[in-house]
């Protein structure tokens, strides 16, 4: 038997890619897989059944049980729809994992309002349209694995990444909420900052992962970093992120709520949540003059901005030293 048998699950974007991954594994260890994807481009245009026709395909040659949905996750009918086609087909959902996402990366002061609007409507919004149907079942059921998908985008910052970050950011903070809202039902929720190789990355420009690099976003959840970067070969596949998705759908992971976990090749980590780091207190109102000495000599003591301004930026205060604290 799999950790996952006789479960019914839904997967965004799972024509390709890291959902392609999380599919073939769910339906390997004996789950019954709703395979949505809309097959658009990355940039969110067009539309092809093809890419979740295929994985269907190879899902029931394996001897798994598996259906397409070509709904797009933007629209909250579509939502509905690949809850409904689960039920239908099925009788329940115990599983959905929401990885659906687009990139149209462009730094803020040349965002096009449509540019924000397709990457909130497809990553955020798309998130609620999924969980909140999938909820209302789940609740009812008394059990339920949400997975939802962040990114370091998000939670560190990438350079170009106004509209995905701010969403990643959100979603990572939905969780949260989430996790609270329906734990108590037996319904757990958490999310994955996923680092992979996969052709959304290969969309970043060259200069923008100069950038990010050159601002330390280096890390295991890095989505910008090629495959070829990892010390292990092909670790950064996006199969190697299924697993741990697999496992937070399981039985096993009842007991583990609200968390977002960074997933790149080998490396799975916890990340904390965001907490406070060091304080600076007084009794009283404070004046600018004290926060100046504070702030400065304590609480911002050796922590780096990520992103100083340029050399032949011209900046007041630039050249005037800490003071120290009285």
């Amino acid at each position: 038997m799999g950790a996952l048998d006789g479960k019914v699950a839904v997967v965004t974007g799972s024509g390709r890619g890291i959902g392609r991954g999380i599919a073939m594994l769910f339906a390997k260890e004996g789950a019954k897989v709703v395979v949505n994807d809309p097959g658009v481009n990355v940039d969110g245009s067009g539309g092809d059944a093809g890419p979740a026709q295929q994985v269907v395909n190879e899902i029931k040659a394996a001897g798994g049980q598996a259906v397409v949905n070509t709904d797009s996750v933007a629209e909250f009918a579509g939502g509905e729809n690949m809850v409904k086609q689960a039920v239908d087909q099925w009788g329940r959902i115990d599983i959905l994992v929401n990885v659906a996402g687009i990139l149209r990366d462009r730094m803020i002061f040349n965002m096009a309002k449509e540019e924000w609007d397709a990457v909130i409507a497809t990553h955020l919004k798309g998130h609620y349209n999924t969980i909140k149907p999938a909820s209302v079942l789940m609740r009812q059921q008394r059990y339920g694995r949400i997975i939802n998908f962040s990114s370091t985008s998000g939670t560190l910052g990438n350079t170009g990444q106004f509209n995905y970050g701010a969403a990643k950011s959100a979603i990572a903070g939905m969780t949260r909420v989430v996790a609270k809202d329906l734990g108590r039902y037996g319904v757990t929720c958490n999310a994955i900052a996923p680092g992979a190789a996969t052709r959304m990355t290969q969309t970043v420009p060259d200069s923008a992962r100069q950038l990010r690099s050159s601002a330390g976003i280096t890390g295991a959840a890095d989505t910008t970093a090629p495959a070829r970067q990892s010390a292990f070969g092909g670790l950064r596949e996006p199969e190697f992120v299924a697993p741990m998705v697999a496992y937070l759908a399981s039985d096993d992971a009842w007991n583990i709520n609200g968390w977002v976990f960074n997933v790149s090749g080998g490396s799975v980590s916890v990340a904390h949540h965001p907490t406070a780091m060091r304080t600076i207190f007084k009794p009283g109102l404070w004046t600018l003059d004290e926060l100046d000495d504070a702030v400065g000599a304590v609480l911002m003591k050796d922590i780096n901005n990520p992103a100083p301004p340029r050399e032949d930026v011209e900046v007041p205060g630039r050249d005037i030293p800490a003071r120290p604290l009285a």
